[in-house]
């Protein structure tokens, strides 16, 4: 939604009819319509004191298997099944700390910070994760090998995506 179009809604929310009523519910579908739009999970806006949020709460499946009547059969589960079902992050995560752009070396051309099979100390940095303008280095929290890079440069994480596996 271009900008132009959010401050007519942001006018609109805090100056119309509507909004002296009560809350103006096209402006809540207008805003829940923009967090489906661009993948957000939660948008905020305010005009002359009023204010209006709106978020959408992440959903997470959980799977049951439907149980048999005693005394039937069942199929047996497969072993990956299982692990898949059990198995959490690996113990040796380490999960960003922030939404962003993960850089793997201190700047374009340059070697990677770390590679599969190296030694780190803890404090040693491992990452970048750029968030709003600003470089923050990810640092081991432990020390360790490094077993797996879950990233590639220049991508996009999330909150608590796990970055890399030191063991």
């Amino acid at each position: 939604m271009p900008m132009k179009n959010m401050k007519s809604l942001g006018a609109r929310f805090g100056n119309g009819e509507k909004a002296k009523a009560g809350i103006d519910a096209d402006a809540v579908r207008e805003l829940a319509l923009l967090l489906t739009e661009t993948g957000l999970t939660e948008i905020e806006i305010e005009h002359n004191g009023a204010r209006i949020r709106v978020a959408r709460q992440a959903t997470t499946s959980i799977v049951h298997a439907p149980t048999a009547p005693s005394g039937a059969a069942t199929a047996p589960v497969s072993t990956e099944a299982q692990t898949a079902a059990v198995k959490g992050p690996h113990p040796g995560a380490v999960p960003s700390p922030m939404v962003g752009t993960v850089y793997v070396a201190p700047e374009p051309g340059k070697p990677p910070f770390v590679k599969v099979g190296d030694s780190v100390k803890e404090g040693d940095t491992l990452l970048i994760v750029e968030a709003m303008k600003t470089m923050n280095p990810i640092t081991a929290p432990r020390a360790g090998k490094v077993l797996e890079i879950c990233i590639n440069d220049a991508q996009p994480v999330e909150f608590g995506q796990t970055l890399l596996v030191i063991a």
